[in-house]
């Protein structure tokens, strides 16, 4: 007869997780360390955020009162389809539905799946909306290692994944962590144009193009804006040089897949790209956060510096 363990990893997969692992909910006390002089240096910028409930990163105690174990799991988000070099670039996260809800979805179903096929329980699911130490989990739960990136990098699926959490009063056996398998590689390191990633495991998420994009009020940095070349939001150049992501798979998630509109959008398609357009496009997408204006000046920015292609 499987165990328990086991059947929640099968029972991922069929509500559509492409791996699946499970660990403790110990307190992760270094990560905290790291977290805090992290912030001293002012290395998150405007996300203060994460400035909050760092007790709660260090005990999930206090996120679920009985977590006994923690089952972490990956969704592949990697896509071969692309837009054209001649328009403002957008990150592979983004193409699709946003992943919070996409994945938090299918958590939900596992939930009630391990409640009805495998143990009465109590649990509660989590997708980068909470303050969790999601890559570490993901190491420790045996789905990969931190790359010098920063990133989760799995060695069959890379490091385009999404995370995603349950937490469950109810004890399971937990995995081992694989070892780290970046080598000497520094390849992200060195084709970081801001040099964000200053060094391995390290980052200045200030001079991030990412961060630039997305997560800054206003314009981006003057400092910054010339490196960004035509990025209108994100930026995946540390995970594109990546020798790891030479094995990434096209994900068959319906919701993340970009829409042909998207996809095909031109030049003039850009430039003649209206608060309407943007609604139809980009509602249930991550893009939404940034808001019409952010996306419309950054798009002016980008435009600006490319030139008409020939007919």
């Amino acid at each position: 007869m499987k165990n328990h363990s086991q059947q929640i990893k099968e029972l991922a997969i069929e509500v559509g997780f492409d791996a699946c692992g499970i660990t403790s909910p110990k307190p992760f006390l270094s990560d905290r360390k790291f977290l805090d002089d992290w912030i001293k240096n002012n290395f998150h910028g405007e996300m203060r955020y994460m400035e909050n409930h760092r007790e709660k990163r260090t005990d999930m105690q206090l996120l679920h009162e009985g977590t006994k174990s923690v089952v972490v799991v990956l969704m592949n988000y990697f896509t071969n389809k692309q837009q054209s070099k001649e328009v403002p670039y957008v990150s592979k996260y983004a193409f699709g539905n946003d992943y919070h809800y996409v994945v938090k979805k299918r958590l939900r179903q596992l939930l009630e799946r391990i409640k009805s096929e495998i143990a009465d329980c109590d649990g509660i699911a989590f997708c980068d909306s909470a303050p969790i130490f999601e890559r570490r989990l993901a190491e420790q739960a045996g789905l990969g290692w931190i790359g010098k990136n920063t990133q989760l990098i799995n060695p069959q699926l890379g490091s385009f994944c999404f995370i995603g959490e349950l937490l469950l009063d109810i004890e399971l056996d937990y995995d081992n962590p694989i070892p780290n398998r970046c080598g000497n590689c520094d390849l992200c390191i060195n084709s970081c144009p801001s040099k964000a990633l200053f060094s391995p495991h390290k980052i200045n998420a200030t001079r991030c193009i990412s961060y630039q994009t997305i997560e800054k009020k206003g314009e981006v940095d003057t400092e910054i804006k010339s490196l960004c070349k035509n990025n209108l939001f994100g930026c995946d150049i540390c995970q594109n040089v990546c020798p790891w992501n030479k094995k990434a798979m096209q994900n068959n998630t319906p919701e993340l897949q970009p829409s042909e509109e998207f996809l095909k959008m031109t030049f003039e398609d850009w430039n003649n790209f209206t608060r309407k357009d943007y609604n139809r496009l980009f509602k249930n997408t991550p893009i939404a956060r940034a808001g019409y204006q952010k996306i419309r000046n950054r798009r002016d920015e980008i435009l600006g510096k490319i030139k008409t292609p020939k007919s």
